[in-house]
């Protein structure tokens, strides 16, 4: 009887141990990938863009029954993470992600301010993460998890230097950026290196700055004013746009006021509205007059969402489309994250060429794409039109 009984728990333990085995084997068959998100805080419209554009994705995913990576179809979940657009959120975001989550790969953050922080804790966790938006040279320098999908601000701010000499032939500059915020504060350097480079030391004229969440600029416009700068260069995010732009107006100062990347959200004209029609600024992706799959993408977000999307939306499907393939590349998965997540790195680091819908990416010169800049012109109805465009 003691016998019977024992064969009868041993089994019991067996059949345990397998059903446990099996739920250990297919959560191991999920692709967990992480988005590290702006979702609420300064620029929460960068935030739903990325979110938005990550839901996409992952349609097209689950509609084809799942990520096909060696033959075999895998389910696939986003653990999506808000950074509340602070430096260290955008750090906590990725621990958990990391330890907690288990993801293995981390898509964002889009700003630079947090994708600095957040790309060191991915680079010590050996995880690969992409930054779609973030343009500061800091995020993936000796980083090697850490990839992007943007061209950088080194190449960024001669472009805008480049095209303000050779559209307008303007000697004398004025810059108001952010101290606080390494985007603003690195761009304005590298604008201000590349405009002296051309025109001559001094040919900066009036170099101003203010922290984040100052509301009033009339004090730094009224010296850029008076110090007979011929247009203004501000690389600020679209929610501080519309105030310089404006107070820039009230104060007299009418020549033109440039911007970069980081005015391209849907938010800018609501906020700054008819001040902003006629200014130009240098970004990844021009909406109006797009073809071919980039055209696709926009007419699909559109008709989802109510809204054409930013680049930071375009970007982030592309980063997703990096991913996708660098994780479709290994081959296989061994449900082994350590060993899953150098697979994905190593996959990444050998894509050379990449079509995205932002523009020909080429990574031969390591994780940081050469591509294209677009300088776009704000028409009179608010859109944001293809002006021209700057290569490396």
């Amino acid at each position: 009887m003691k016998n019977k009984t024992l064969l009868i728990v041993m089994t019991i333990l067996l059949i345990g141990s397998f059903f446990l085995s099996s739920c250990g084997q297919a959560q191991a068959q999920t692709i967990k990938i992480g988005v590290n998100a702006e979702l609420t805080g300064d620029v929460p419209k960068i935030g739903e863009g990325t979110k938005y554009a990550a839901e996409m994705w992952l349609e097209d995913v689950k509609a084809a029954g799942g990520l096909e990576v060696g033959g075999k179809k895998y389910p696939v979940e986003l653990a999506i993470e808000d950074n509340e657009s602070k430096a260290e959120s955008a750090a906590a975001a990725n621990t958990k992600l990391i330890t907690q989550d288990e993801v293995l790969i981390i898509i964002g953050p889009q700003a630079s301010k947090q994708a600095v922080p957040a790309g060191e804790i991915a680079n010590n966790y050996e995880t690969p993460m992409i930054s779609p938006w973030s343009t500061n040279p800091n995020t993936t320098k000796d980083r090697p998890w850490v990839f992007r999908a943007c061209f950088l601000d080194p190449f960024q701010g001669p472009v805008v230097a480049n095209f303000v000499t050779q559209e307008f032939g303007f000697t004398k500059a004025g810059v108001l950026y952010d101290v606080a915020s390494d985007y603003s504060k690195g761009l304005a350097e590298f604008f201000k290196e590349a405009w002296e480079k051309q025109h001559g030391a001094g040919s900066v004229v009036a170099y101003e700055s203010f922290t984040t969440k100052d509301t009033d600029f009339s004090a730094q416009l009224t010296k850029i004013k008076d110090a007979g700068a011929e247009f203004l260069f501000t690389p600020q995010y679209y929610n501080e746009v519309g105030l310089i732009v404006k107070q820039a107006h009230q104060l007299g100062f009418n020549s033109p006021i440039v911007g970069s990347d980081s005015w391209g959200s849907a938010e800018l004209i609501p906020l700054c509205g008819s001040d902003c029609y006629g200014l130009y600024f240098s970004t990844h992706y021009a909406a109006a007059g797009a073809t071919g799959a980039t055209k696709a993408f926009i007419d699909r977000y559109q008709q989802k969402y109510g809204y054409v999307p930013d680049d930071v939306a375009a970007l982030t499907w592309d980063a997703f489309g990096l991913a996708q393939m660098a994780i479709q590349n290994c081959g296989k998965l061994t449900g082994d994250l350590k060993v899953d997540r150098k697979c994905v790195r190593d996959a990444l680091s050998q894509i050379k060429e990449f079509d995205g819908i932002t523009g020909k990416m080429d990574f031969s010169q390591g994780n940081d794409p050469i591509k294209c800049a677009v300088i776009v012109k704000i028409d009179d109805q608010g859109q944001f039109t293809f002006y021209k465009q700057a290569c490396p």
